[in-house]
């Protein structure tokens, strides 16, 4: 089980903050394929992974990176300073 998180326009299209997700994805990219398939809302979300960022246990990672060992993956749109 992975607690997955999701901000801003990722968790107002997919209707949840956060969810434990029992997964066999070896990385980000596979649980987005994952998720992405389970319905509309979920697709939508994750239709163009251009604009998200992917955060493993806190670190901003790579969509190909491993998933062995992870507990929190965070979903999120890039963000900008001001």
């Amino acid at each position: 089980m992975i607690d997955v998180l999701y901000f801003a326009w990722v968790r107002e299209r997919i209707g949840v903050a956060r969810e434990a997700v029992d997964t066999h994805a070896a990385t980000a990219g596979e649980l987005v394929a994952e998720l992405a398939a389970r319905d509309a809302r979920y697709g939508a979300a994750f239709a163009d992974t251009s604009a998200l960022r992917v955060a493993l246990d806190h670190k901003l990672s790579n969509f190909d990176t491993p998933l062995a060992g992870v507990r929190e993956v965070a979903f999120f749109p890039p963000m900008t300073g001001g």
